[in-house]
């Protein structure tokens, strides 16, 4: 017994059609989660200078050595050597996880300047997406520490009303920090004042 596949079979239209045109394959389906945080029409996401990896990574080191020294001699004081060791191995531990998760942390951080409004995305495991109206901004400043400052980086904030809406980008670069400062100040005297 013959089989043929008529034309109108989907066996026989989907190799085809997949190649027909331009010869470009259909683009993947966009997952719900990466359609919900992605950057605004027509822009796509800024992302912070890879420095910012060291500043987390610097800053975990400044917090753990000191926990970890100070909570082992004191765990060694009242309880012996074994609670000292295992004090300095959870610290050991929880230092060796944000080390790793500084460098996908920084990665997560971007933003976009759409035409109305701006818009700011960061997290690892609670993702978030602000956005910021121009005309509702009020206050643009940028800081920097000591620890920044060696890093050649620096932290922009955006202040509005609403303390909640407060949106800061740390880890750009210094002539980036400065640029994006006076870009959103320019914008937002300009929305505010109906131009």
């Amino acid at each position: 017994m013959e089989f043929a596949a008529s034309e109108e079979s989907p066996e026989a239209v989907e190799p085809e059609a997949a190649h027909s045109g331009t010869g470009d394959a259909p683009a993947p389906p966009v997952p719900p989660v990466e359609a919900a945080f992605a950057a605004p029409a027509g822009t796509s996401w800024n992302r912070v200078a890879p420095t910012l990896t060291w500043y987390r990574r610097l800053t975990v080191l400044a917090v753990l050595v000191p926990v970890a020294v100070i909570g082992g001699v004191c765990a060694w004081a009242w309880s012996g050597w074994g609670w000292a060791a295992v004090w300095v191995v959870l610290a050991a531990a929880a230092g060796a996880a944000w080390w790793f998760s500084a460098a996908q942390e920084q990665r997560s951080w971007g933003y976009a300047e759409g035409r109305t409004d701006f818009y700011l995305t960061y997290g690892v495991a609670v993702r978030q997406l602000i956005v910021v109206p121009y005309g509702r901004m009020q206050v643009v400043d940028v800081t920097a520490n000591l620890l920044e400052q060696a890093l050649g980086t620096a932290t922009v904030r955006v202040r509005t009303a609403a303390t909640t809406a407060d949106a800061r980008i740390p880890g750009l670069r210094l002539d980036e920090a400065t640029a994006l400062r006076d870009r959103l100040a320019a914008r937002s005297e300009t929305f505010s004042t109906g131009l």
